[in-house]
């Protein structure tokens, strides 16, 4: 769940909306619809933390995860692939890093010993031993195929770069996902996956896309930013024109 209270955007002394006042529940998918430089892009920006808004605030479920599928293809080219798909879910990535440096030690002390047990766990809680096989399995349905997964992000095409950055957006089933522009550089049979797989979640979910047929796809309600307003409306695009 995502909760907007009283948000307001501004750049210099252009208003972007003022006063908004949203919430976004799970099992939901919000098609985010509006003119080029409405503030499409923006609005997820704000709520992903990385743009600050100039008034108001956003605030997630308690204990809620929050993925963005990112815009820099060039940010993890030093990792590999598998890896960066890893990275989408944090606490699990930290975890295993956590882990790694605890039995890289040629001794383990009686505490490290007690913080691996603790880690341990959490890592089985967190579907840990399922995570490289789930993360392999989620680039092949995004026709990344197998032997790419131990290369370099750098070593790839971009249209290939895309889909690693849409797999970690989804790995883990985050409680909350944002996705901008999703379906850019992608083929229509990964289009197709695309809409099927979110068709099932039951996320909170947000996206931005000029893929009318995509929205019409997944929409089950419809964000529409006009004229410095920010309206709900029940439905997908379609039915929203009608």
């Amino acid at each position: 769940m995502i909760t907007v209270t009283n948000l307001a955007i501004q750049f210099g002394k252009r208003v972007l909306y003022k006063d908004v006042n949203l919430k976004f529940t799970a099992g939901n998918i919000y098609g985010v619809i509006g003119a080029n430089g409405a503030g499409k892009s923006t609005l997820l920006r704000a709520i992903s933390g990385d743009l600050e808004p100039s008034k108001g605030s956003i605030e997630l479920g308690p204990g809620e995860r929050l993925s963005v599928l990112e815009q820099d293809h060039f940010k993890y080219d030093a990792y590999s692939v598998m890896d960066t798909v890893l990275m989408g879910h944090e606490p699990l990535w930290q975890n295993m890093k956590e882990r790694e440096a605890l039995y890289a030690k040629p001794e383990m002390t009686e505490e490290d010993g007690n913080r691996a047990a603790e880690l341990e766990l959490k890592f089985a809680e967190m579907d840990g031993w399922e995570a490289e096989s789930n993360a392999a399995q989620l680039l092949q349905n995004l026709g990344v195929q197998e032997d790419k997964h131990n290369k370099l992000v750098g070593e790839l095409s971009n249209t290939e770069k895309v889909r690693v950055m849409l797999a970690k957006a989804l790995f883990g089933n985050p409680d909350n996902l944002l996705l901008d522009e999703p379906t850019n550089d992608l083929d229509l049979d990964t289009v197709e996956w695309l809409e099927e797989y979110l068709s099932n979640v039951e996320q909170t979910v947000l996206v931005v896309s000029h893929d009318r047929h995509f929205l019409d796809a997944v929409s089950t309600q419809t964000v529409d930013i006009d004229f410095g307003k920010i309206t709900m409306f029940a439905g997908n695009y379609s039915f929203l024109y009608e």
